[in-house]
């Protein structure tokens, strides 16, 4: 018989949930059997009433929290620090968090500061985040100085800063308005083109879910575990003429309906 060939490293999921469960010490089960993957260069949001544990799920790759059954693994790997040097993550929390007593620059520059990153390369991958996010000439400011959509830039400046090719966002664009929210959207989308980054996203948005993803993960109520993963049809490329398409429409109908069974307002 033939040994069996290696996977190849590209081959190998991102992200790996297995059977994992996350039950809290006061008993709160949060999560129940979940199992998922994410292969390179998918958008994967994930999509689920409150409480239904899609922060939880993206804690635990963030290797922030830890399950109380089933296993994960970092592409292919059993932990976090046991990745290659050139497979790194960064996770974009729900809000901005940076230091008001910083200039925007600093608070960038943060990340490479603990890595002890050189000062002279730092410069030059701060300027480069800041201007990836439109925010090239803000450096020299302060938080206070800029608007909430443009602190939720400089946020996900300080992520990629890093230069990460998984990038985790917990509902980063929740507290903007509409239209700050789907300038941002589409920003976002073009960046992980641009950069070829894998990206899992948390949302409560149906609309926001079906404009940015490849694929949409609904989670059910709690204890929360898959309940649809659904790949999303469309452009490429994806503008304001996307937003208003039949096809964007009925995969939000179709999102809406499976939402309401995750609910256990919908199916029988």
């Amino acid at each position: 018989m033939n040994a069996a060939l290696p996977i190849l490293e590209a081959e190998r999921p991102v992200l790996l949930a297995n059977q994992v469960e996350k039950t809290y010490p006061n008993g709160t089960q949060a999560l129940q059997r979940l199992k998922l993957e994410i292969g390179r260069g998918e958008f994967v949001s994930l999509l689920g009433p409150s409480g239904c544990g899609k922060s939880t799920l993206l804690k635990m790759f963030a290797g922030l929290e830890q399950p109380s059954a089933g296993h994960l693994r970092w592409w292919g790997k059993g932990a976090i620090n046991q990745a290659a040097q050139d497979q790194r993550l960064a996770m974009v929390f729900q809000e901005a968090t940076l230091m008001p007593w910083a200039k925007v620059a600093d608070n960038v520059r943060l990340p490479l500061d603990l890595a002890k990153v050189a000062k002279a390369e730092s410069a030059l991958r701060v300027q480069a985040a800041l201007e990836l996010v439109g925010l090239g000439k803000f450096g020299g400011v302060y938080p206070r100085e800029l608007s909430g959509g443009m602190q939720m830039r400089a946020s996900i400046a300080r992520a990629l800063a890093t230069e990460p090719n998984l990038l985790l966002m917990d509902e980063p664009f929740g507290a903007l308005d509409e239209f700050t929210r789907n300038r941002l959207d589409s920003d976002l989308r073009q960046l992980w083109a641009a950069r070829d980054l894998t990206v899992v996203f948390v949302t409560h948005s149906i609309y926001e879910a079906v404009f940015l993803s490849s694929r949409v993960v609904v989670m059910g109520a709690r204890p929360g575990r898959v309940i649809a993963d659904v790949a999303i049809d469309g452009p490429a490329e994806r503008d304001e003429a996307f937003r208003t398409s039949a096809g964007f429409i009925q995969q939000c109908a179709r999102l809406s309906a499976l939402l309401a069974e995750a609910n256990g307002e919908g199916g029988h």
